[in-house]
């Protein structure tokens, strides 16, 4: 399992980046999901990394 927060504004971002996040369950600052570390779950943090900080 991988712990995965959103650390900053989804606001002023691409609309692809928006969606990736709130696939992962991210809506807003502070929200932190647990996820499967598999390949499909690491392209989506690849994508939006800037947004992000994860754990193992």
């Amino acid at each position: 399992m991988i712990k995965i927060k959103l650390v900053k504004s989804l606001n002023g971002r691409l609309k692809k980046h928006i969606a990736t996040a709130n696939s992962l369950g991210l809506r807003k600052i502070g929200d932190s999901t647990e996820q499967q570390d598999n390949p499909q779950t690491r392209g989506k943090i690849k994508q939006i990394a800037y947004l992000l900080t994860v754990e193992q």
